[in-house]
């Protein structure tokens, strides 16, 4: 999206680095978490390179249409796979977001790019109920992911028990919850920048 050419490079960081980590994530994951797993990947990715700052490359209306398209067919196969678990909601809403912003840059005026670099604010006319309400939501999931990260007292293992057993890096729920909590974050900047 469009603020800053610092914060834009830090968002880009940010969701490659998420979107890298999916990847890893998706060499071990098996069946519907497989699915998951790689929409973790796309967002985190398509995040990053709509996150490019203006000032470097500002696509053209084209390309801003296919995000369209990549992320409607990514929320189209997120409704296909079923199933009402909170997460798959979550990523359902967070695909439909980025269509959402994708469509707003794509049918904003020409001019529009260069006045969000110059630090105008303002949404799409028509917009800011929208805008608002995925605000709202992004604000509430950072809180609620980052509470969830919050340090909670150990419990003892049973006894005579060998204790916990070694879990690969990247079967790791806490670090897949801190790659969640990134890309909401970088979700609310975009949202803010829009």
């Amino acid at each position: 999206m469009h603020g800053t050419a610092t914060s834009g490079w830090l968002l880009v960081a940010l969701c490659a680095a998420a979107g890298s980590y999916c990847l890893l994530r998706l060499r071990d994951s098996v069946g519907d978490q497989r699915g998951s797993v790689g929409g973790e990947a796309l967002m985190g990715f398509g995040m990053a390179a709509m996150a490019v700052p203006a000032a470097v490359l500002t696509p053209p209306r084209w390309v801003w249409a296919g995000y369209v398209v990549v992320f409607f067919g990514a929320a189209l196969h997120t409704l296909v796979r079923g199933g009402g678990s909170g997460h798959r909601l979550h990523h359902l809403l967070g695909t439909l977001a980025m269509v959402y912003m994708a469509g707003a840059m794509a049918v904003a005026p020409a001019g529009a790019h260069s006045a969000h670099m110059q630090g105008a604010t303002g949404v799409i006319s028509g917009a800011p109920l929208i805008t608002g309400v995925l605000l709202v939501y992004y604000a509430g999931y950072v809180l609620w992911a980052g509470a969830r990260l919050l340090p909670v007292p150990a419990t003892a293992g049973p006894e005579g028990g060998g204790g916990a057993a070694l879990v690969g890096w990247g079967e790791r729920p806490e670090l897949a919850l801190v790659c969640r909590l990134s890309m909401g974050i970088a979700m609310l900047a975009m949202l803010l920048t829009l």
